[in-house]
Order: structure tokens, then C-alpha cells, then sequence
């Protein structure tokens, strides 16, 4: 016989899959729901289907959203001239908190990685590749996290871009190695974008 009612553990057990929520928070986080009105549950169950069912990957750039294009891919005012290549959503929105980049963006939706079995085909490469030759771009940008595989995704991707003539340069070494983009502070994200450096 389980600790918890069965309804009380199945939920306990879904908390618990979201990242960075281990077992004693996903508990806390389960009574606070069971204490909570049902209007606020109702409210989030259904804010949670509608992001399912309405989010979607931008054609464009593979960021999300819940229209047509992204609100970056969208927007008449981007410098279209320069794209910004990220391993993940998150990290569009880390780059976006600094004011500082006026470009488009491309999502990768990981890295390069033999040791895991990922290679270019399971990110989104031939895409971007495709798109550098529909598009007048002048510059991509690679601010891949600054670890082995956003590296080598880097240096990979460098090596495809340089000869169509397109700039190819890399965040400079604000970032510590090993972190994340999206968990780099803004300043430290305006420094590595003011020292970036072309992919030799």
C-alpha cells in the first residue's frame, strides 16, 4: 500500500519528471494543487493544453510559437543580414534579455555529439545550411554553449559556411566553458557579443 492516494502519487510522479524538480518538491508542489481552488486548477490544466496544442516550431528559425513565423522571423525592423545560430530555445530568449543583438536566430535543437550517437543529421544543420542559400545573410553568429560538443558543432558548421562566403564568428569567451547560454547573466552575454571573433 502506497504512501500517498493513488491520484496523489500519479501526480507526485509527473511533478517529479519536470526538470530541476526532485521528489521533495514535486510532494510540496503536489499539496499546494491539492489545497488550491479549482479555478486555479482549471486555469493551468487548461493553459497546459493550450500550450501543447498551440506551440509549434517557427518554419523559419525552429523557435517556438503559436503563429505562422516567430515573432523574431516576423519582425520588419530584425536585421535580416545576420542569423545567430543557438543550440536550444532557451538560450534565444537568455540573448533577447540584453538588448544588444538585432539579428534572426536559428535553433539547432542540440549539438553535435559522437559519444551519444548525434551527428549533423539529427540537428537542425541542412536547414540552416538550406536557408544561408535562399537568404542575403552576411554573418552567422555561433553562440553553441561553450562546451566539447557546442564546439565541435561550431567548428563543423563554421566549415560548411565559410566558403559561401558568409562571415562566420563565434560568442567570445565571456561565457565560461562548461555553462549554458540561458543561464548566462546579460552582461556577460553583451561582452562575449561585442568580442566575437571569426571561425578560423
Amino acid at each position: 500500500m502506497g504512501l500517498y492516494p493513488k491520484a496523489i502519487e500519479r501526480l507526485i510522479n509527473e511533478l517529479a519528471k519536470l526538470p530541476g524538480i526532485g521528489d521533495k518538491t514535486a510532494q510540496r508542489l503536489a499539496f499546494h494543487l491539492i489545497d488550491a481552488p479549482q479555478t486555479d486548477i482549471t486555469g493551468l490544466s487548461e493553459a497546459l493544453l493550450d500550450m501543447k496544442d498551440k506551440v509549434r516550431l517557427c518554419p523559419r528559425c525552429f523557435s517556438i510559437t503559436d503563429g505562422d513565423l516567430c515573432d523574431v522571423c516576423k519582425d520588419p525592423k530584425r536585421d535580416k543580414s545576420v542569423i545567430c545560430v543557438v543550440e536550444n530555445t532557451r538560450d534565444i530568449f537568455a540573448i533577447e534579455r540584453t538588448h544588444e543583438y538585432n539579428g534572426l536566430y536559428h535553433v539547432l535543437h542540440g549539438a553535435i555529439s559522437p559519444i551519444e550517437g548525434i551527428g549533423p543529421q539529427d540537428i537542425k544543420a541542412r536547414e540552416l545550411i538550406l536557408r544561408l542559400g535562399e537568404d542575403d545573410v552576411k554573418e552567422v553568429i555561433m553562440a553553441t554553449n561553450p562546451t566539447p560538443e557546442g564546439e565541435a558543432t561550431a567548428m563543423y558548421l563554421g566549415q560548411l559556411i565559410t566558403p559561401m562566403g558568409i562571415t562566420v564568428t563565434r560568442l567570445a569567451k565571456g561565457i565560461p566553458i562548461g555553462a549554458d547560454v540561458e543561464y548566462t547573466d546579460e552582461i556577460t552575454l553583451i561582452k562575449a557579443f561585442e568580442g566575437r571573433k571569426p571561425i578560423k
